[in-house]
C-alpha cells in the first residue's frame, strides 16, 4: 500500500483550480495505486496556528525540562507535520498564488516542517529523490514577456524549498488567468483562461501517472 501526502491551500472549496488540479492528480495516482491511503493537511479551511512556529524555534534555545506547556506542544505538532510528510511515498500540494506570493497558511506549514530536526541542515536529507507535485493557480499572467512577469513570488520559493532544500523530485502543473471569467477587465484572457486550466489538469494527470508508474511495489 502506498501513502499520498494531499495538502490544500486555497480559502475556497467550490470552484478552487488549485483543487481541481490536486483532484486530477490524485485521481491519476490512484489508478495505478487503488490501495493508497491518502492523508489531507487542508491550510485553507483548517489553518495552522500562527503562535505554534515561534513557540517550535524558541524550545530548541530551552532545556527540556523547562521548556513551556506552549514549548512542548509545539514541538509535538512540528514532529507531526514532519511525519506526514516523511511517511509519504509522494505528495500533491495545492497552492493557490496569493498576493504574489504563497498565504501565511503555508509559509507557517514550512517553516513547522523546518523545525523538525530531521530537515536542519546537515540531517540526512529524508526526501531526497521523493516526488512531489504541486497543483498551482495564479490569477494573472506571470510568463515571460507579461507585464508581470517575474512577480510570481510562490512557484520560485516552493522550488527552493522542495526541490533545493528537501530534495525532492519537483514536478508542477500550473494554470494562469484565473481570475479572467470573474474579473470584467480581463474579460477578453477569458478563453486563454481556460486553455492554461485545460493544459494543467493534462500535466497533472501526465505527472502523478508517471510518477505513480516509477514507484516500485513492495514485494507481495
Amino acid at each position: 500500500m502506498t501513502t499520498l501526502l494531499r495538502v490544500d491551500a486555497s480559502f475556497r472549496v467550490e470552484g478552487s483550480i488549485s483543487r481541481g488540479l490536486a483532484d486530477s492528480a490524485q485521481s491519476a495516482w490512484e489508478a495505478e495505486h487503488p490501495d493508497t491511503k491518502v492523508v489531507r493537511r487542508d491550510l485553507g479551511l483548517n489553518p495552522l496556528p500562527a503562535d505554534a512556529w515561534p513557540a517550535a524555534i524558541s524550545a530548541k534555545f530551552a532545556p527540556a525540562e523547562s521548556r513551556t506547556p506552549q514549548q512542548r506542544a509545539a514541538v509535538m505538532f512540528s514532529t507531526a507535520l514532519a511525519d506526514e510528510l516523511i511517511e509519504a511515498d509522494a505528495a500533491i500540494i495545492a497552492v493557490p498564488l496569493y498576493n504574489f506570493g504563497i498565504s501565511q497558511h503555508v509559509k507557517t506549514w514550512i517553516d513547522l516542517l523546518l523545525a523538525d530536526p530531521r530537515f536542519a541542515p546537515g540531517a540526512p536529507e529524508p526526501m531526497a529523490g521523493r516526488p512531489v507535485l504541486f497543483a498551482l493557480a495564479r490569477g494573472g499572467g506571470y510568463g515571460p514577456g507579461t507585464p508581470r512577469e517575474g512577480w510570481d513570488h510562490a512557484t520560485p520559493y516552493l522550488q527552493r524549498i522542495f526541490g533545493d532544500v528537501f530534495k525532492m523530485d519537483v514536478r508542477i502543473a500550473a494554470a494562469e488567468l484565473t481570475l479572467a471569467p470573474v474579473t470584467p477587465a480581463m474579460s477578453e484572457l477569458i478563453d486563454l483562461s481556460k486553455e492554461s486550466e485545460a493544459a494543467a489538469h493534462v500535466r497533472a494527470n501526465e505527472h502523478a501517472l508517471e510518477l505513480a508508474r516509477r514507484l516500485v511495489r513492495p514485494a507481495a
